[in-house]
């Protein structure tokens, strides 16, 4: 296992000069005793950039290549640094490209095929959840709970269906997604986001109104 840190390229945000040959401003540098450097002082020169986006392209052309470096730049709103691609050799990526035009046929059906489990595994999880959505509330219409269900669960989401607690289908996490259903479908919550009311105030405002539906649910209807 190859436990050694790779070479780390920044794409600045801020016009910036090369502090040994002073070119610039730089698209690419690397830092050099906190000091930034152009690709050619740092001889890294000679690599071509591949941008992120293609896992098999990217894992075979930084296989391929005896020298590389990962491409950052830092995202103001995230507050942190993200990948941007690789720096790698042009032969390694020549290579990378022709071994992946080799076979692309079979990674599309291997990708079809893994596409059509993962539909098929949240199809099942969406249901699960829903289940767990009606046994935690009773009285919850059965379309309400898989409509929560699904939007909790969506995968990529970030949502708390997909969290570790989602997953595991526990009851805070269940609760959760029920409470902000009831907060967007059931009060005048996102009405009064619009009109600029502080969203803690907005929370505070709705929250005996999110109770009463929670309460009604608990219970069990009756059935005529």
């Amino acid at each position: 296992m190859n436990l050694v840190a790779p070479l780390v390229v920044v794409e600045p945000l801020r016009r910036v000069h090369c502090a040994e040959c002073r070119q610039g401003p730089l698209r690419l540098l690397i830092l050099e005793y906190n000091a930034p450097r152009c690709l050619d002082c740092a001889d890294l020169g000679h690599l071509v950039l591949l941008p992120r986006g293609d896992a098999a392209l990217t894992r075979r052309a930084r296989e391929g290549s005896s020298l590389w470096a990962v491409v950052i730049r830092h995202h103001k709103r995230r507050k942190r640094y993200e990948r941007q691609g690789l720096l790698v050799e042009e032969a390694a990526l020549a290579r990378a490209e022709s071994a992946c035009l080799a076979d692309a046929d079979a990674r599309a059906r291997r990708r079809a095929r893994d596409a059509d489990r993962r539909a098929v595994h949240d199809t099942r999880f969406t249901a699960a959840f829903a289940a767990a959505v009606s046994a935690l509330f009773p009285g919850c219409p059965p379309e309400r709970a898989y409509a929560i269900a699904a939007h909790a669960s969506a995968r990529g989401s970030g949502r708390v269906g997909r969290s570790a607690a989602g997953r595991a289908l526990d009851e805070g996490a269940v609760t959760a997604a029920v409470r902000a259903s009831v907060r967007h479908e059931d009060t005048p919550y996102d009405a009064l986001l619009m009109a600029g009311v502080p969203r803690r105030e907005a929370r505070t405002r709705v929250a005996q109104a999110i109770e009463r539906v929670l309460e009604g649910w608990h219970t069990t209807p009756e059935v005529p």
